[in-house]
């Protein structure tokens, strides 16, 4: 790694580092009330008073934005450890196994990774309604398959190795096998792909709240917040730039701190959709 490259890096942990505490202690940190509307002081420029403004609702700006994000790191958390979970089990299944609980398990998860990701997440959340369970139900079900693949990958190298052989002769049971020596072999490999799946949670996590189909309002949330702003944005562009930088940072460090990682544990495969 070069010296740009571990500048760029560091300083991308550096972002991560300071938004993910923003959110921790956004009750803390936040000024006013994020959820309390004053008519009187909408639509208000930057101040001293409010640091980024006020939006339609008169509600102060850089306190909903730290609320906000808490909503897209939480649930970018919440659904990238459901769907490693689903995927790190059924593809470990299916590359321990092998013979025909490998062709069932492959079969079903190129069934789901073969349909457009967003296309297949917008259904999903729209059949079963606006809200954060539909929300966390879409991203599960449209990612889970991705992880699997590379963990099926990873579990057939593991298996052909030598020491698995002996200790399958020794009469090491199926389950022990898995728990005390593929699992944990696995380790690296799964912090590699979650670390870059979250930056995509929280991208597909922006675009369905945006249609009106993940965090629904008062709760603040960055996409909803662009979203409101949008017929604003001519008056106080100050509401949609905000929120979307906040995006673009978020999602570009946790990118970069996946890269890093996967640099780290020399891992070559990624998780796709």
């Amino acid at each position: 790694m070069t010296r740009a490259e571990k500048i760029v890096s560091y300083g991308a942990l550096a972002v991560l580092t300071v938004l993910v505490l923003s959110g921790i202690f956004a009750p803390q940190l936040a000024p006013m009330n994020p959820f309390e509307p004053n008519m009187a002081i909408r639509l208000q420029a930057p101040s001293a008073a409010h640091l980024l403004g006020t939006d339609a609702l008169g509600r102060d700006l850089f306190s909903r934005m730290l609320y906000g994000g808490r909503s897209a790191l939480l649930l970018s958390l919440i659904s990238t450890i459901l769907a490693l979970g689903i995927g790190t089990l059924v593809g470990i299944l299916a590359g321990y196994f092998g013979g025909r609980v490998d062709d069932v398990l492959t079969m079903v998860s190129n069934v789901f990774q073969g349909i457009p990701g967003i296309s297949f997440m917008v259904a999903v959340a729209g059949f079963v309604g606006p809200g954060i369970t539909g929300l966390l139900l879409a991203l599960v079900v449209g990612s889970w398959a991705g992880f699997s693949r590379i963990v099926r990958a990873e579990v057939m190298q593991r298996t052909a190795e030598p020491y698995i052989e002996q200790l399958r002769v020794l009469g090491c049971s199926d389950g022990r096998m898995i728990l005390r020596h593929i699992l944990p072999a696995l380790g690296g490999t799964l912090l590699v792909l979650g670390s870059l799946r979250l930056g995509r949670g929280v991208l597909a996590i922006a675009g369905l709240s945006f249609l009106g189909l993940g965090v629904q309002p008062p709760t603040p949330d960055w996409s909803t917040m662009i979203s409101d702003a949008m017929l604003y944005y001519r008056q106080a562009p100050h509401l949609i730039i905000v929120p979307g930088a906040a995006i673009v940072l978020l999602v570009s460090s946790l990118n970069m701190v996946g890269q890093l990682l996967r640099r780290h544990f020399d891992v070559r495969q990624e998780v796709r959709g």
